[in-house]
C-alpha cells in the first residue's frame, strides 16, 4: 500500500502550479478589464457594435454550428468580475446586435490595400494557388516560375485546362495561408505531376475574405471550398492534402464527397477519441492546455482561452503588420519578409478567435461521424505526425485516430515537429504523395494495418 509520501503530488510541481494559477488568475482580471474598454471603444468606434462572447448566452447556436468552448471557458474569478460588470450595465447594450450588421474591416483591423483586396473581387471567393505541370525544370524546382496565381471568379477562363490524372486541393492549418504548401511542396510536386494543384487559402486567412458578419464555422468553410473551387473547376475527382487544423476540413470536405474524394492525407491531425467530455471541451483542453511551459503551448492557452487579450495581440500585430515587416526587412537586411511570418498577421481576430473554436473545438463533435462516412465509403487515408509535436499530440495519430481507422496508413516521423513534419523534408513528402496517389488512382491498396516508425 503505498504511503502518504507516494500519495502526495512531488514538491517540485508545487511551484510551478501556484505560478500558473497565479498568473492564469491575472489574465482573466485584465481580459475582463479589456472587456471593459473595448465595450466603450466599440460604442463610440462601431455604428452597430456587437457584443463578445462574455455577455451571450449559449442557446440555438449550437445547430448552427457554434461551439459551446465560445461560451464555456470560463474560471470562477472570472464569472465573478463579468457579473459585476453586468451589474453597471456593461454588455447590455450589445447584448441583442446582430453580427449580420457588423461592418469589415473593423476599428481594430488593418484597412490597408492588400487587406481590402478581398472586396473588390465580390462574390465572397476564396483565393487560391494554382501549381501546374510545366516544362520540367533543369535546375532546383524553386529557381522556376511553376504557379499561376488565380481568384475563382476568373477560373473558367484562367484554368479550366485540367491535367490527365486527378487533380489535388491543399488545406493549410490555423494562423497560416495558401503559401504552407505552394512555397515548399508545389515545387517539388509541380516538376513532375500531370495534375493540378489547388492550395486555398481558408476564409478569414490569407488573401481570402475576412467577413465580420461570419460565424466561421465549419460549415461555414465547406461551402466556401466548393463555391470557390469544386463547383468553379468541375472537380470530379480531387485528392486531398492537409496540416492541422485543415485536417478537421479536409476530414469533413472528403465526408460530403465521398465519391469525389481519391485519398486524403492528413497531416498533425487533431483527433481525440470520445469520452465522456464533450469533444469540443476536450480539444480545447488538450490543444490548449493552461500551462506556462512550453512558450508554444502557453500562447495557444493565451489566444485561445481570452477573447480580449486576443483581440489585443491582434490589433497590435495584426493591424500593424507593415510596421513589423518593415522591421524585420530592417534587421534581417533582406528585401522580403518569410512567408511564415507574414501569413501569422494575415487574418482579423474575428475570423481567428471563430475559427479556432467553431473549427477546431467544434468540429472535434462531428469528426466522428465524418470518420465513419470515409470508412463506409472506403477512402483510403493516410496520416503523417511527427514525435516532436507540442501542438498537437502525437497520440492523435498514433492511438485516437488509427484506433477509428483501422485500416488507415499512419507514418510517424522521428525529430519533426508540427511544421518540420513538412518543412525541410519538401522533396521526400513530394515523392511520399506521388507514391500514394498513383497507387489510389490505379486502384491499388495503399494502406497499412500497422504504423511506420521512422
Amino acid at each position: 500500500m503505498p504511503g502518504l509520501p507516494d500519495l502526495l503530488p512531488r514538491p517540485a510541481k508545487w511551484p510551478r502550479v501556484a505560478l500558473a494559477a497565479a498568473v492564469f488568475t491575472f489574465l482573466d482580471a485584465l481580459d475582463v478589464l479589456l472587456c471593459l474598454v473595448y465595450a466603450v471603444l466599440d460604442a463610440f468606434l462601431e455604428e452597430s457594435p456587437v457584443a463578445c462572447y462574455c455577455h451571450r448566452a449559449h442557446g440555438a447556436e449550437e445547430d448552427q454550428g457554434v461551439s459551446d468552448t465560445l461560451y464555456v471557458r470560463r474560471s470562477a474569478f472570472r464569472d465573478g468580475l463579468l457579473a459585476l460588470l453586468r451589474t453597471v450595465g456593461v454588455g447590455r447594450r450589445t447584448r441583442n446586435a446582430s453580427p449580420g450588421k457588423a461592418r469589415s474591416p473593423r476599428w481594430s483591423d488593418c484597412g490597408c490595400v492588400r487587406c481590402l483586396a478581398w472586396r473588390s473581387t465580390g462574390g465572397g471567393r476564396l483565393h487560391f494557388v494554382v501549381g501546374k505541370e510545366s516544362t520540367p525544370p533543369k535546375g532546383p524546382p524553386q529557381d522556376f516560375p511553376l504557379f499561376s496565381y488565380s481568384r475563382a471568379a476568373d477560373a473558367a477562363t484562367t484554368i479550366s485546362e485540367r491535367g490527365p490524372e486527378d487533380d489535388a486541393i491543399f488545406i493549410h492549418g490555423f494562423t497560416s495561408s495558401s503559401s504552407f504548401w505552394a512555397q515548399t511542396v508545389f515545387p517539388e510536386l509541380a516538376a513532375t505531376a500531370n495534375r493540378r494543384l489547388l492550395a486555398v487559402d481558408l476564409l478569414g486567412f490569407g488573401d481570402s475574405p475576412k467577413p465580420a458578419n461570419c460565424a466561421y464555422t465549419l460549415r461555414d468553410h465547406l461551402e466556401a471550398i466548393e463555391r470557390s473551387l469544386i463547383d468553379p473547376l468541375n472537380l470530379t475527382s480531387f485528392h486531398l492534402v492537409s496540416h492541422s487544423m485543415g485536417c478537421t476540413v479536409a476530414i469533413a470536405l472528403a465526408a460530403r464527397n465521398p465519391a469525389r474524394v481519391k485519398s486524403v492525407t492528413l497531416v498533425a491531425p487533431p483527433y481525440f477519441l470520445p469520452c465522456e467530455e464533450r469533444a469540443s471541451q476536450v480539444a480545447l483542453s488538450r490543444l490548449a492546455e493552461k500551462k506556462l511551459w512550453p512558450p508554444l503551448v502557453f500562447g495557444s492557452a493565451v489566444m485561445s482561452w481570452y477573447e480580449h487579450i486576443g483581440r489585443t495581440v491582434c490589433f497590435l500585430i495584426c493591424k500593424n503588420h507593415r510596421v513589423w515587416e518593415w522591421l524585420i526587412r530592417i534587421l534581417t537586411r533582406k528585401r522580403g519578409v518569410d512567408f511564415v511570418v507574414r501569413d501569422l498577421t494575415r487574418h482579423t481576430h474575428h475570423s481567428a478567435w471563430n475559427t479556432m473554436h467553431n473549427v477546431i473545438c467544434g468540429g472535434a463533435g462531428v469528426q466522428d461521424r465524418n470518420l465513419e462516412v470515409l470508412a463506409a465509403a472506403g477512402v483510403p487515408v493516410r496520416v503523417v505526425h511527427g514525435y516532436g509535436d507540442q501542438v498537437v499530440p502525437v497520440e492523435c495519430s498514433s492511438r485516437h485516430l488509427k484506433s477509428k481507422l483501422p485500416r488507415a496508413e499512419v507514418r510517424l516521423l522521428g525529430g519533426r515537429d508540427h511544421r518540420t513534419v513538412v518543412f525541410g523534408r519538401e522533396k521526400e513528402f513530394a515523392e511520399e504523395l506521388r507514391e500514394f496517389w498513383s497507387g489510389c488512382e490505379n486502384c491499388e491498396a495503399m494502406v497499412m494495418d500497422g504504423c511506420v516508425r521512422v
